[in-house]
């Protein structure tokens, strides 16, 4: 929402004024001085939105305010051209609304289409979140970032790296949008105090790794690759057992750990619809730019969300930091899911940011059952794992 500065205001005085946190009204408008804010300048109010009214029997500005639980100057600044003492009834008046619904609806077929929509408006409604894009899919679809809060600590959360795995892309961007309302009204998720969060910690989120994928999986091949495709995948026009990007190179086997071992004994030698590794570690643009994120942010904690087995994975040749540990007792707690160490795979992402960076990296298996899990286990996913986000977000040791 969209206001105008006047003389005296100031980024202190339309926090007390809309109950919102400083830093929030600050980073929604990097392009303005917090210290010297100039009449007539526009700043953003994020977490409200203008509600059109028309202007019945009796209304004034004051009861207006009373009626949607805020203070009679916000109601002025949103009608700036409107003399509160002459209120025609039938007259149309902007009223601020506070955003108290999620935007992100994550019990549907999340497609790429869908998750550009969603960021969109939550861009809009949200103008502290940074939006980014740190490459392009094979098809060139935009991979995107969501980058919230200025924290000295750095937490990242991926999704979709497996394409019949696209419901993490709808628990992730529902986790998003919780975080973001949190923010903006109750400050807490679960009894953590998320200003808190949005302060000390920068998060990461790429809820898409695999776009192309997760398309084909949900929407099936694009006509300009239909043949290639079917020929790719047996024939079948099935596609929900596809867990590849769109070249048929499997995304979660593409980084230079021990990647050597797994394309000798993966089946098949091939492009196909999973477990291809490549025929060469980094191959793929998908993996490229997640490992080029990786490098440039080095974040101190890292979850990639996959599906299905109710677990989650911590460990990679010993390399894994003490704070590991600490964290895989504390989501176990959380989220019932059962902690495993090491297991017999290699090339993961999870499994090179351990090798390079030494610092504590998840794999996150969420739910049970085949692959793609249904929309039906979405609401006890999202139950789940909400407490293993909480816990990498504010849970940090001495």
């Amino acid at each position: 929402m969209k206001i105008t500065v006047r003389k005296g205001d100031t980024f202190w005085y339309y926090s007390q004024l809309f109950f919102l946190p400083i830093d929030l009204l600050i980073d929604s408008n990097p392009s303005l001085d917090p210290d010297d804010l100039k009449i007539g300048a526009e700043v953003e109010i994020p977490g409200f939105v203008k509600e059109r009214y028309t202007i019945q029997q009796g209304d004034t500005f004051w009861n207006l305010a009373l009626q949607k639980n805020i203070g009679v100057d916000a109601v002025l600044l949103v009608n700036e051209n409107i003399n509160p003492n002459t209120l025609n009834i039938g007259a149309t008046v902007n009223l601020p609304s506070r955003v108290i619904k999620p935007i992100v609806n994550g019990r549907q077929a999340y497609t790429s289409e869908v998750l550009k929509k969603d960021l969109e408006r939550l861009k809009e409604r949200y103008p502290f979140i940074r939006l980014n894009s740190i490459g392009e899919s094979v098809m060139g679809k935009p991979l995107y970032e969501v980058e919230i809060g200025n924290g000295k600590k750095k937490v990242h959360m991926d999704a979709s790296f497996h394409a019949n795995e696209w419901i993490t892309s709808s628990v992730l961007m529902t986790f998003i949008n919780e975080y973001l309302l949190s923010l903006t009204n109750s400050g807490r998720i679960r009894g953590v105090y998320t200003p808190l969060v949005y302060r000390d910690v920068k998060i990461s989120f790429v809820p898409m790794v695999n776009p192309d994928g997760v398309d084909l999986v949900l929407k099936g091949p694009p006509a300009n690759l239909k043949d290639q495709l079917l020929k790719m995948n047996s024939g079948s026009t099935d596609f929900t057992g596809w867990k590849a990007n769109i070249r048929g190179v499997d995304l979660n086997n593409q980084f230079p750990a021990k990647w050597e071992i797994e394309k000798e004994r993966k089946e098949p030698k091939s492009p196909a619809p999973r477990d291809f590794p490549g025929d060469k570690p980094l191959s793929e643009p998908e993996a490229i730019a997640m490992a080029n994120l990786a490098k440039e942010e080095e974040f101190d904690r890292l979850l990639a969300l996959h599906t299905q087995g109710k677990e989650f994975y911590w460990g990679y040749d010993g390399l894994e930091p003490d704070e590991s540990k600490r964290l895989a007792k504390d989501f176990s707690r959380v989220s019932g899911y059962e902690s495993v160490r090491y297991i017999d795979s290699y090339a993961g992402y999870k499994d090179w940011y351990i090798q390079e960076f030494q610092k504590a990296a998840f794999t996150l298996e969420l739910g049970k059952g085949i692959n793609p899990l249904p929309l039906s286990q979405f609401d006890e996913i999202y139950r789940d794992t909400l407490g293993i986000f909480l816990v990498t977000m504010y849970r940090w040791y001495e």
